[in-house]
């Protein structure tokens, strides 16, 4: 059975929107006013070479499918964006683009019982907040894998800006990555 992983770029004080740039959000890319190391980058590797699927949001499959397709390089990580099934949440796109994507119908939390059932490893989350939100809203989330970078935007879109009602989470592994502050901190949901 798969596991249901939310792998995030996250501020400290909650901010996940457009860490990379390119989208008109004015503090786009402040995830690159720091350095997450070899260890940093490692980690993103290993998770996306060891993931069997992405689950995506309709705004980050977009943002996704102008650039992986575009993309190269040594290390294998975009053969493996472009190469692993896709599977998007959306109420609104009709036609995927990107190799091997799909949209998922129907009851949210049916539908990811399936793509549990349907992969064996780590069906990986990223960016998606609003499909992020509505994971932990459900309780469909076998973990959280938060990058946190040392700094404080003040706006922006929240990872957990809508969540209805309250989560308990308990860590699972700290660990900071690089020479600035970067902490990689995995969660999985407290046992009730």
């Amino acid at each position: 059975m798969g596991k249901l992983v939310v792998s995030e770029f996250v501020t400290v004080d909650g901010v996940m929107e457009d860490p990379g740039g390119g989208e008109a959000f004015e503090h786009g890319g402040w995830a690159f006013k720091f350095e997450r190391g070899e260890d940093g980058d490692k980690f993103k590797l290993d998770e996306t070479l060891n993931a069997d699927a992405l689950l995506l949001g309709r705004v980050t499959y977009e943002g996704f499918a102008a650039v992986w397709p575009t993309i190269e390089d040594d290390a294998g990580f975009a053969e493996k964006m472009n190469s692993m099934p896709k599977r998007v949440v959306s109420s609104t796109l009709k036609e995927l683009t990107w190799n091997n994507s799909a949209l998922v119908e129907g009851d949210l939390t049916n539908a990811v019982t399936k793509l549990k059932d349907e992969f064996d490893g780590d069906i990986l989350v990223a960016g998606s907040a609003t499909l992020v939100q509505a994971l932990v809203d459900d309780d469909l989330v076998d973990e959280l894998r938060l990058m946190i970078y040392p700094m404080v935007l003040g706006s922006g879109k929240r990872l957990f800006g809508d969540l209805d009602g309250t989560k308990s989470f308990q860590l699972v592994e700290s660990r900071p990555v690089g020479d600035e502050g970067v902490v990689i901190l995995t969660y999985q949901p407290k046992p009730t």
